[in-house]
């Protein structure tokens, strides 16, 4: 388990938040190994989690338009982790999230607070509009990210053993040898994009 060597064919974007109060760079790397966090709209909810049928579904419909993987997620009641390394030739992760964020809000029976801005632009009310992500340098960079879905329930106080949270790729991981059942590494420190981004 490992990350894959970064691909030379990268592509830096320059955008501006909503209120042009600062600039950031994604940096798009075709096949790239990536750490996401998404979070809900609303920090404290049980959207996610309520839903996990409808939100599976959809990241399934979106995986194999895009045949990106999955090496690591874990979906929280207001958020979710995922380390994803997208297809060969693929470095277009916005419209993967697009597509599953969209998918997900239109097939939800949602009927919560939205802001004045989201009402304009006829939005849900359902996702944060951005989202944190980060590129894998190297492997220990992946295990860092890895470990850091793993124990992310623990983290928030929802179980007390990574083995208890129904919600993770941990599980798969424990089946294929990956990861030891009785896992309980430290809670790494860091960015990683808790409830980051602005509504």
């Amino acid at each position: 388990m490992g990350a894959s060597p970064i691909p030379l064919n990268t592509t830096s974007t320059k955008r501006a938040d909503a209120r042009n109060m600062t600039n950031y760079r994604r940096l798009f790397v075709h096949g790239g190994t990536y750490f996401f966090t998404v979070n809900a709209a609303h920090p404290g909810s049980t959207v996610l989690t309520d839903n996990i049928g409808i939100l599976r579904t959809v990241m399934a419909e979106t995986q194999a338009e895009h045949p990106f993987r999955f090496d690591a997620i874990v979906i929280l009641p207001d958020h979710l982790h995922t380390v994803m390394t997208l297809p060969p030739g693929d470095s277009n992760f916005p419209l993967i999230w697009n597509k599953i964020k969209g998918r997900f809000s239109r097939r939800l029976d949602w009927s919560g607070p939205r802001s004045r801005s989201k009402r304009i632009k006829r939005e849900r009310g359902i996702w944060q509009r951005r989202y944190w992500e980060h590129l894998i340098r190297d492997p220990n960079d992946f295990r860092k990210h890895v470990e850091y879905c793993w124990i992310n329930p623990v983290r928030h106080g929802l179980v007390r053993h990574v083995c208890d949270w129904p919600y993770s790729s941990f599980h798969r991981d424990v089946a294929r040898g990956i990861a030891s059942a009785d896992f309980a590494g430290e809670i790494a420190k860091g960015e990683f994009g808790e409830l980051a981004a602005s509504q």
